[in-house]
């Protein structure tokens, strides 16, 4: 059930995997913590616990290498070009990822994106700037606000790759369509998490009438993967056919 492709992606100016679990359903594209590969959902057995979603038919599910997170993560490169990654990774997902999974499936089907820590703000980031692919977005334990773990001066890099930055300025036909979209902005508020990254997103996106809810789990929930166990296939099972 498990396939993996890999390709040089020009725009990122290395190579990018994306892996892909079950046959058929809806796709849902998950992205990785910071450092992540596109295997680590896998290791991490979030992949055993959508299983059930997957054996049904109700899921495919593909995730691809945390390029820019790794990045960040690392401190690779000077401020300023890992805030251009960022940008680049997302272009390489809307225009490399996403047709490579559109491929698979045979049809331009809208996909799911999730993710948790900075795989919240690229599924995030990748429903505001190109609604026309998402259906809808599951952001767990999300960290938004990406600029504070760059540093340097701001650049249109950063300000285009940060909904919590372009948002307040989109119009037209995009937000017409993120207006079709909904966002779930889920989080605990246990060790290491903070809901308010949460709420500062949520009032960014009420503010431009894009459907969104905030759910805090509680202080049972840590910043951790025994928490996103629970949230994600709670929130596919509601969110798939």
């Amino acid at each position: 059930m498990k396939v993996t492709d890999r390709w040089h992606s020009d725009r990122l100016g290395q190579d990018i995997t994306v892996a892909r679990w079950g046959t058929y359903g809806v796709p849902v594209l998950l992205f990785p913590t910071a450092g992540g590969d596109a295997e680590e959902v896998e290791r991490h057995k979030m992949i055993a616990h959508l299983m059930p979603l997957i054996d049904a038919g109700r899921a495919k599910v593909y995730s691809c290498d945390s390029v820019a997170g790794k990045a960040m993560a690392e401190g690779i490169g000077s401020p300023e070009y890992r805030m251009a990654l960022f940008n680049a990774f997302h272009e390489a997902v809307a225009s490399e990822v996403i047709p490579a999974i559109h491929s698979d499936v045979g049809g331009q089907l809208p996909v799911v994106v999730a993710g948790a820590s900075i795989g919240a703000f690229n599924a995030l980031a990748i429903t505001c700037r190109y609604p026309h692919l998402v259906d809808s977005a599951v952001c767990m334990s999300g960290t938004y606000s990406i600029e504070k773990f760059i540093g340097g001066r701001f650049t249109d890099d950063l300000y285009f790759s940060s909904p919590l930055h372009f948002l307040p300025d989109l119009g037209g036909p995009a937000l017409d369509t993120l207006r079709r979209r909904m966002i779930v902005l889920a989080s605990g508020s246990g060790q290491w998490e903070d809901p308010g990254e949460a709420w500062a997103v949520a009032q960014v996106l009420g503010a431009k009438g894009i459907p969104n809810r905030v759910d805090d789990w509680g202080p049972a929930y840590k910043h951790d993967w025994p928490t996103w166990w629970e949230m994600l296939p709670t929130y596919l099972d509601d969110l798939l056919p």
